[in-house]
């Protein structure tokens, strides 16, 4: 078996503040090939933009305590130094940020920033920086590039600055790229367009993709697998079509269940998941879901209180619930019919 680009073991991010400790990310494990492209979902404070930035090192090391296994292509990364880190981002790993005018500087262009990034790993002349900037801004299809290189943030739409963003992500050509929500605040069209350049572009680079969102209708589009955070941790992991149809934890399912359906009756109504996600300075015991979940209740004894659920993966597929794989199929296939008619 060959080794994964990218494996993290028993990740743990936690951050000291005046409260106490937040367990930002507790004991998290996945792996990514080349070529892939991972999507994480979860809602906000799920721990699914800690767990990339950890990866990335840009965490506060003053309040931050890193603890596990993060192996980029065979090398560690939670004990590399901030200037093997600098060397490694932006040009073996990349990101993408989710507010483009906020990440882009409005005081330079964007042919300089592009060009600055990619000035800084290869060493290039700022003639061949400029040049490689053009490419890549007509690579990401902006429009004449060779003027619009000139131009500011500010002079650029949503859309427009989302594809300057990856370009500058794109321009050492990483092997890993971790898009943290970028398609959020744009439109559907934009959005779809954004989606279909990243998977040209993975298909063109081989990249490794990690892909941060809370929709799953963007997992639907983009993804080969999944996997769904809860409260600093993973609940389910599988391939998308196996995550999205046959979902195996309740919190999943409620994910599922709060989104409208296309093939479906329109008049169903959603179903919110009740209450709130979790503190993370003072998480419940046992399961973490468990005060949110419908089937709670269906699990003898306080077990889903009182004890934490293991992830069983069989195959890279698996969930950490304390129901069994009978009950599943008969509470989940009768949420579905529910939902159905």
């Amino acid at each position: 078996m060959s080794t994964p680009f990218l494996s993290i073991r028993d990740l743990r991010v936690h951050f000291g503040t005046e409260d106490g400790v937040v367990k930002a990310v507790d004991g998290l494990s996945f792996d990514l090939e080349k070529g892939r492209t991972l999507g994480i979902v979860g809602e906000s404070g799920s721990g699914k933009s800690v767990t990339n930035l950890a990866v990335l090192g840009l965490h506060d090391p003053r309040n931050t305590k890193l603890d596990g296994e993060i192996l980029l292509d065979g090398k560690e990364l939670i004990t590399a130094s901030e200037r093997e880190m600098e060397q490694l981002r932006g040009n073996k790993m990349s990101m993408i940020f989710q507010d483009a005018l906020a990440s882009l500087s409005p005081y330079h262009t964007i042919g300089a920033q592009i060009g600055e990034t990619y000035r800084k790993h290869t060493g290039a002349s700022k003639r061949v920086a400029r040049a490689r900037a053009i490419e890549m801004l007509r690579r990401v299809g902006i429009p004449q590039p060779d003027m619009r290189v000139d131009d500011y943030p500010h002079q650029f739409s949503g859309g427009m600055r989302q594809r300057a963003m990856i370009a500058m992500a794109l321009v050492c050509d990483p092997e890993l790229l971790i898009a943290d929500e970028p398609t959020t605040a744009l439109d559907v069209t934009v959005q779809a367009q954004i989606m279909d350049l990243l998977k040209d572009l993975q298909q063109e680079f081989g990249t490794a993709i990690i892909f941060i969102t809370h929709d799953l209708g963007v997992i639907a589009d983009i993804a080969d697998d999944v996997l769904v955070m809860y409260g600093g941790r993973c609940v389910e992991k599988g391939t998308k079509q196996e995550v999205l149809r046959t979902p195996e934890h309740p919190y999943t399912l409620g994910l599922l269940g709060s989104m409208p359906s296309l093939d479906g009756p329109v008049d169903v109504p959603l179903s919110p998941i009740p209450g709130a996600p979790p503190s993370l300075l003072n998480p419940p015991s046992g399961c973490r879901f468990h005060p949110r979940c419908t089937f709670a209740e269906k699990v003898p004894g306080d077990l889903c209180s009182t004890e934490q659920p293991a992830l069983k993966l069989t195959d890279g597929r698996g969930s950490a619930c304390h129901l069994t794989p009978e009950q599943k199929r008969e509470l989940f296939a009768d949420y579905a019919t529910a939902r159905t008619n």
